[in-house]
């Protein structure tokens, strides 16, 4: 076993959110062995811009550097299988980005691995770590809100509004059949499950594409970059650009969902509430500190993030004292200290609260009920083994 700052960790992937990882790693202590690139050239720009030491020249030469003992791989969707299922078979343990796999056959193939490989293998579904989120999960559990009947809430962006808006994410082959539910409509499906302690189990959906032609611009384009101008071509678009999608929960609860990439004015915008027979909690994604707690006979509160006041459960994460503001980069580093703390100890804990690769599988059966329902314009259950 190694102590957390032993450890060695590689990047795959130059994006967006591969700057997030590299940020949260850090701050762990662990040390990034390199970065991993669509190129040597690439991963070498982006080792100088993050001050990494070095660029590996293909993904086969990370796997082979015996120092590296966790990656992180933040590459586009259909890059995750091969990659996840070569670094397990070369016995590093994994934190892969969301969604694991384009299908269920796929994360099936990839649990498997997982579990006979030993090693720790986590799914980046981060909003699980906000402290007010552990907040919402631990009233749901010791009872205080009574028995939860509806589950609302929404996953709104903007940053595909215009046809001019462009990302590998609305290529089929690269970001899956459905983009939406997929790539944030999967986060909130895992939020509301991990905090009610239960599985969906139906769904009845509807997809509208409301942009059928966009125009991709010749060359890559980073997630949330607003490169306007250049040469273009029209492109047909099969993926859908909004979900409204009515939920069952395995113990009677229902819920419905709204997920889009293009509200106006709504940059990340996550939401989720709980009515139950005794009071109603919301939480705001945009609004990380504050946790809403609805009541009938008395006034509602506003509950803000201070250790002092929270549950042990949602203390144990918060790393910073009341009033002083914590936010998404927070979120990713309270996930990996729980993630590292496995690794350090040789191997996954019985239940961890990251999400493992286990429920990177159910995400895939729910994003494959919501296809079919759509598809059908029926109830579909969430088909598990």
């Amino acid at each position: 076993m190694k102590a957390i700052n032993e450890l060695n960790a590689a990047v795959v992937g130059t994006g967006f959110i591969s700057a997030v990882h590299i940020d949260s790693i850090r701050r762990l202590g662990v040390n990034i062995a390199g970065i991993v690139g669509s190129s040597a050239e690439r991963a070498k720009e982006k080792a100088l811009q993050f001050g990494i030491g070095h660029a590996y020249g293909s993904y086969d030469d990370m796997l082979a550097d015996p120092a590296v003992d966790v990656v992180h791989i933040t590459s586009p969707n259909d890059d995750h299988p091969a990659q996840a299922e070569a670094a397990l078979k070369a016995g590093k343990h994994v934190i892969c980005e969301k969604p694991l796999a384009l299908t269920s056959g796929q994360t099936d193939r990839l649990r498997k691995i997982a579990a006979e490989t030993g090693r720790v293998a986590a799914v980046n579904f981060n909003i699980r770590f906000y402290p007010q989120v552990h907040e919402m999960r631990s009233r749901i559990r010791d009872g205080s809100t009574g028995t939860p009947f509806l589950v609302t809430g929404s996953y709104m962006q903007d940053w595909l509004l215009y046809d001019t808006d462009w990302n590998w994410r609305v290529e089929e082959e690269r970001g899956g059949d459905l983009r939406v539910v997929g790539d944030i409509g999967s986060h909130w499906f895992d939020l509301a499950s991990f905090v009610m302690g239960q599985p969906i189990v139906e769904v009845m959906a509807e997809l509208p594409t409301f942009i059928p032609i966009r125009k991709q611009p010749i060359g890559p384009v980073e997630t949330f970059s607003n490169l306007v101008g250049g040469a273009t071509i029209d492109v047909t678009i099969q993926s859908e650009d909004a979900a409204l999608i009515v939920v069952r929960f395995r113990d009677g609860a229902r819920g419905v969902v709204t997920a889009s990439q293009v509200s106006a004015g709504h940059k990340n915008g996550i939401t989720l509430e709980i009515n139950g027979a005794k009071s109603s909690v919301a939480w705001r994604g945009e609004r990380p500190d504050e946790l809403w707690i609805g009541h009938r006979s008395r006034p509602n509160e506003i509950l803000m993030r201070d250790p002092s006041l929270l549950s042990p459960e949602a203390a144990a994460i918060a790393t910073l004292p009341g009033g002083h503001g914590e936010g998404f980069e927070n979120g990713f580093k309270a996930m990996y200290r729980a993630v590292y703390a496995d690794i350090a100890a040789g191997g996954p804990s019985n239940i961890p609260a990251y999400a493992t690769f286990e429920d990177g599988h159910e995400e895939a059966l729910i994003v494959e009920a919501v296809a079919e329902s759509a598809r059908t314009g029926r109830w579909c259950a969430v088909k598990r083994d």
